[in-house]
């Protein structure tokens, strides 16, 4: 029987909550389907900062390196940490194990009610392929005399050719299994060339000498203030979204919406030539309102969960765990406080193992 070992890192705040929920349906998940699930957790947050700190341990990227996959809950406690500080240590991950794809589904589900009026199951289904590990989120620069009238503060982006084209080349890898599964077989071009004449030129000349390779994949492009209006008022055009890494991660907490909350939407953090473990999370952050509570909606960690099913190959497993997610999304009985519900945490993973087939 194949064993998958799993670092879970719960993380702050609501963190603790959802991992707990994702590793039992992982966990059911595995036995359904025979194969076995060795969760290890670390208490990487920002407590440890207060003891240690540091976010993690100076050897945290060698320990995490013997895993499988990684699952991190949440992490951010600004009342403790600053955020810049907090940060560091899923930055840290991401560059570490060049995880340079960062993978976050829009799907609005049978049942979820979206605050957009466009947006329903048939209009909502792509995904936004981010790129993970350089570009406007590289942390070069300073803050030189901050306090004196001639202080300023200086960030720099990298755009490397390497960097932009594997995450485009990935963009169009991705439509193209879409397209072979019913979807459009499109990839949208998130830039802002306009503005930012070198960084983002330099992406789209690299967008349009990849497009080049994949005749069979329609191609288009959209600055990033037009294609966040368009998301909105028609989101049936798109179908995969290819983004800097500053451009994905805002564009996604706008598709978080289109989806019904950032209660569903989950992420991935992968690394497609495998060479290091690959990480899995929520996009909502550590809800710290919500922490110690049982409210916090489980879904996004659990569906983030399922994206690591199926990175790590389980793709029988992982689709029963999506089947399940849309039957208790479906029949609306299982619902936190967000999608306008009473069940606890708890209760939704519990009804969502439940309804898991096989």
């Amino acid at each position: 029987m194949k064993t998958y070992t799993l670092a879970f890192i719960p993380g702050d705040g609501v963190g603790p909550e959802v991992a707990a929920e994702t590793a039992k349906a992982l966990q059911a998940c595995a036995e359904r389907f025979g194969f076995a699930v060795a969760v290890t957790n670390f208490a990487w947050d920002c407590d440890y900062y207060l003891k240690h700190g540091k976010m993690m341990p100076d050897d945290g990227l060698d320990t995490l390196r013997a895993f499988d996959a990684i699952f991190l809950g949440s992490v951010g406690d600004p009342a403790k940490v600053p955020d810049h500080i907090s940060l560091t240590s899923l930055l840290t991950i991401r560059k570490g194990f060049d995880q340079y794809v960062n993978l976050r589904p829009i799907i609005l589900h049978e049942g979820v009610s979206s605050p957009v009026t466009t947006c329903t199951p048939a209009t909502v289904n792509m995904v936004v392929v981010r790129e993970n590990t350089e570009g406007e989120y590289s942390r070069l620069g300073g803050i030189f005399a901050p306090d004196a009238p001639h202080g300023f503060a200086s960030q720099m982006a990298i755009f490397s050719r390497v960097g932009c084209e594997r995450v485009i080349r990935y963009a169009f890898e991705l439509a193209r299994e879409r397209k072979a599964a019913g979807h459009k077989g499109k990839v949208t071009n998130c830039t802002k060339s306009n503005a930012l004449n070198y960084s983002m030129v330099y992406w789209d000349a690299i967008f349009k000498e990849v497009a080049a390779r994949y005749p069979d994949i329609e191609s288009n492009y959209y600055l990033v203030d037009a294609l966040s209006m368009i998301m909105i008022t028609d989101p049936g055009q798109f179908d995969v979204i290819v983004a800097s890494n500053l451009f994905g991660d805002i564009i996604t907490d706008l598709g978080a919406v289109l989806q019904g909350g950032i209660g569903v939407a989950a992420g991935a953090n992968l690394d497609p030539e495998r060479r290091g473990p690959s990480m899995f999370e929520p996009i909502h952050g550590s809800a710290l309102a919500l922490a110690g509570k049982g409210k916090v909606n489980p879904i996004a960690s659990i569906e983030s969960g399922r994206l690591m099913l199926d990175f790590l190959g389980e793709k029988e497993a992982a689709a029963a765990l999506l089947a399940a997610v849309k039957k208790v999304l479906a029949e609306g009985k299982a619902r936190t406080a967000d999608m306008g519900g009473n069940s606890s945490t708890s209760q939704v993973g519990d009804a969502i193992r439940a309804a898991l087939p096989g």
